[in-house]
């Protein structure tokens, strides 16, 4: 960015988005250019700094510090990514799916109970008429 241009004014590259408000948060980054970045020595915020190690960028760095030293190699690292990709990934779902499950068992519970109201209604009804009636 400009030295010029005001601190929280402009942005050199825009490599995301973070939306907390959806139920898990929806995160949209581009990995490679956000990678890069960080490798490029960019310091990320802590929040910033949550977001990229819950994608795994952080993660990619730290492993490809290990491939520099020779610790391991490149498809080594890899690997190792991609099943803690998937891991992440079945975890992700799995929340998804029991937020779904509770969901529809709060609105079955939900239908139960007006159902239950309704009844009891109808049968307040049904005698004031009976009453009426007689």
């Amino acid at each position: 960015a400009d030295s010029r241009a005001p601190r929280d004014g402009r942005f050199i590259e825009r490599i995301g988005s973070y939306n907390p408000n959806t139920n898990p948060a929806t995160i949209s980054l581009n990995f490679e250019r956000a990678l890069h970045w960080v490798n490029c020595g960019a310091i990320p915020t802590d929040t910033v700094r949550n977001i990229l190690s819950r994608e795994g960028v952080m993660l990619m760095k730290h492993l490809q510090g290990g491939v520099k030293k020779g610790a391991f190699d490149e498809a080594e690292a890899q690997k190792r990514f991609d099943a803690w990709k998937a891991e992440k990934d079945a975890k992700i779902e799995a929340a998804k799916a029991n937020l779904a499950n509770a969901k529809s068992a709060d609105q079955k519970k939900r239908l139960e109970e007006e159902a239950k109201k309704n009844e009891a209604k109808a049968e307040a009804v049904a005698k004031k008429k009976a009453e009426i009636a007689a």
